[in-house]
């Protein structure tokens, strides 16, 4: 599996879609660190988006290097809400090979909002079985990579240390499933 960061504003967010929409607003929700918005976007009832992959790689990616106390429960529950959405023991389709290849023009929505006729189709733009396992598959890989990223945070906060203990214990609990892949 590659994943190449990609900067957010190269992320065609206003063509990917939410669980209530396009991605538009997730660069502002990032950098306004507002994690209970970002989470009720990239997930719902058990469904991760378009927008998760995408997310969750630019909240990781800046994650070690914030100061330690400006982590929030918010943010790491926004975390446990998308590792708790991988439920599958094996996949129903192979991921892409490649995050990138999310962002092709094949599984990327219209530049024009018209997004009714989308979802009424029979398997929406970017939701055919591929793309959509790859979602899940990229959302919770990056997580599992941060792993130590999760233990220095919960040995140095010990108001977190609970909740990210679960949910290094979740990641942890998949490892076989990713040595697989």
């Amino acid at each position: 599996m590659q994943i190449v960061y990609k900067e957010v504003a190269s992320i065609p967010w206003h063509r990917l879609t939410t669980a209530y929409g396009r991605g538009t607003e997730i660069p502002e929700l990032i950098k306004h660190e507002q994690y209970g918005q970002l989470a009720q976007l990239i997930e719902h009832q058990s469904t991760l988006w378009q927008v998760t992959p995408w997310t969750i790689q630019q909240l990781l990616y800046t994650l070690p290097n914030r100061p330690i106390e400006s982590i929030t429960q918010e943010e790491i529950q926004l975390y446990e809400i998308v590792a708790s959405a991988f439920t599958w023991e094996e996949l129903t389709s192979n991921p892409v090979q490649h995050m990138d290849e999310l962002l092709q023009e094949k599984w990327l929505w219209s530049e024009i909002e018209d997004d009714e006729l989308g979802w009424e189709e029979e398997e929406p733009c970017g939701y055919e079985q591929c793309a959509f396992v790859s979602y899940y598959v990229y959302s919770e890989y990056q997580m599992y990579e941060a792993i130590p990223i999760f233990q220095r945070i919960a040995s140095r906060r010990e108001d977190l240390a609970p909740s990210l203990l679960e949910l290094i214990a979740l990641l942890e609990s998949r490892k076989k499933f990713w040595r697989s892949l």
